[in-house]
C-alpha cells in the first residue's frame, strides 16, 4: 500500500501520475477513491474517481462500505471503498492510495507497516496560491478555501513515514522513486 497525501496544489497528482506512467517496474494500480464533487475537465467515472451524490455517499457510509472518509467542505465527500481494495490486494497489486491528509492517516493506522505513506509538501503557501492560481480551474472563493484548508493539513505532516518538499518537480518525482522503490524491495 502506498498513500500519498498533500494539500491541494502541492503535485501529489502530478508525481503519482509520473509514477505509474513512466514506471511500470513498480505495478501500480490506483485506488480509485469516490467523490461527491462533480467531474473536472475530462474525469470519467471509474477512472478517476467514482462519482456519486451526497446523498448515494452518505448510504455507503451508513452501509460501513468505506476503508475511510472524510467530508473535505460541506458535502463533499471523499473516500476508499474496502471491496475494492481488497480486491486489488488479492490480485497481488501495490495499490496506490491518492488522498487527503486525514484518509491518508486513516489508511496508515489500518494497514501499518504494510502502507508506505507520503506527504508532498509545497515549499511554501505563498507558492500553493500561485500554482492554484495557474491552474484555471477554480473560482477565487475556491481558491482561498483550498489555502485555508492547506495551512491545516501541513499540520498533519509529520504523521506521515516520508516528507517530500516539491520544490522542484523533477527533484520530487526523483525523491519519491527512490522512496518508493526502496519500500517495494
Amino acid at each position: 500500500m502506498i498513500i500519498v497525501s498533500a494539500p491541494s496544489g502541492s503535485g501529489k497528482s502530478t508525481i503519482v501520475n509520473w509514477l505509474m506512467k513512466e514506471h511500470p517496474e513498480l505495478h501500480l494500480n490506483f485506488s480509485i477513491s469516490c467523490t461527491s464533487r462533480a467531474p473536472r475537465g475530462t474525469e470519467q467515472n471509474g477512472v478517476e474517481y467514482f462519482f456519486l451524490t451526497p446523498e448515494e455517499f452518505k448510504k455507503k457510509i451508513e452501509n460501513g462500505e468505506f476503508l475511510e472518509y472524510e467530508e473535505v467542505y460541506e458535502n463533499r465527500f471523499y473516500g476508499t471503498l474496502k471491496q475494492q481494495v481488497e480486491n486489488q490486494r488479492k490480485q497481488g497489486q501495490n495499490v496506490v492510495f491518492d488522498v487527503d491528509v486525514k484518509g491518508g492517516v486513516n489508511i496508515k493506522k489500518y494497514y501499518g507497516e504494510a502502507a508506505l505513506s507520503l506527504f508532498i509538501q509545497p515549499p511554501s503557501v505563498a507558492e500553493l496560491r500561485r500554482r492554484l492560481e495557474g491552474r484555471g480551474t477554480d473560482t477565487p472563493e475556491a481558491i482561498e478555501q483550498r489555502l485555508a484548508k492547506a495551512e491545516y493539513e501541513l499540520t498533519f505532516a509529520s504523521q506521515f513515514d516520508r516528507i517530500i518538499i516539491n520544490d522542484d518537480l523533477e527533484t520530487a518525482k526523483q525523491e519519491t522513486l527512490k522512496v518508493l522503490s526502496d519500500f517495494l524491495k
